[in-house]
C-alpha cells in the first residue's frame, strides 16, 4: 500500500465555542426528549476540557461521570467509543483496551468534527448503550 493510500489521522482543531455547544446540546436534548429518555450530556472541547453538561430530571447519578467520560475517550482516541465497545466484545487481544488508561468501552461517546479537525466530542449516559449512542450521534450531526 502507498503511503498515499494510508489515512491520515484527524487532527485536533481550536476547542469547539460555546454557540457550536449549544447547538450540538440542543439537537442530543431534542432526541432524548423525542424518546422520553432520562440522559446526562457532556460536551468537552478539544482538549477534554468540560464545556456543558445537561443532566435530565430523573437521570441516573452515576451517568454524570459517565458521560463525561464518554466524551472524553471520544476525544482523546479519536474515534467513537463504540469502537472500543466493538474491539473489546470480540475478545482475545483486544481485552487489552480493558487495561488502557481513560478507555471507555461503551457505546455513546462521539468525537465532534468540524472543518475535517476535531473540536470536542459528546458523551451520553442514562439508557443502553445504543440509545446513548443514538442521542450523541443526534448532537454530533449538528455541528
Amino acid at each position: 500500500m502507498s503511503k498515499s493510500a494510508v489515512a491520515r489521522p484527524l487532527e485536533y482543531g481550536a476547542p469547539i465555542s460555546l454557540e457550536q455547544a449549544r447547538g450540538v446540546m440542543a439537537a442530543a436534548e431534542a432526541e432524548a426528549l423525542a424518546n422520553d429518555w432520562p440522559m446526562v450530556i457532556a460536551i468537552v472541547d478539544s482538549g477534554g476540557h468540560l464545556v456543558m453538561l445537561h443532566s435530565f430530571d430523573h437521570a441516573q447519578h452515576g451517568s454524570v461521570v459517565i458521560a463525561q467520560e464518554k466524551a472524553r475517550c471520544a476525544v482523546n482516541f479519536k474515534r467513537p467509543t463504540k469502537a472500543i465497545e466493538e474491539a473489546v466484545a470480540q475478545g482475545g487481544l483486544n481485552l487489552r483496551m480493558l487495561a488502557t488508561p481513560g478507555a471507555v468501552p461503551l457505546e455513546g461517546g462521539v468525537p465532534l468534527i468540524a472543518d475535517g479537525k476535531i473540536v470536542g466530542a459528546i458523551g451520553v449516559s442514562g439508557m443502553r448503550s445504543n440509545q446513548d449512542g443514538q442521542v450523541a450521534e443526534a448532537g454530533a450531526k449538528a455541528l
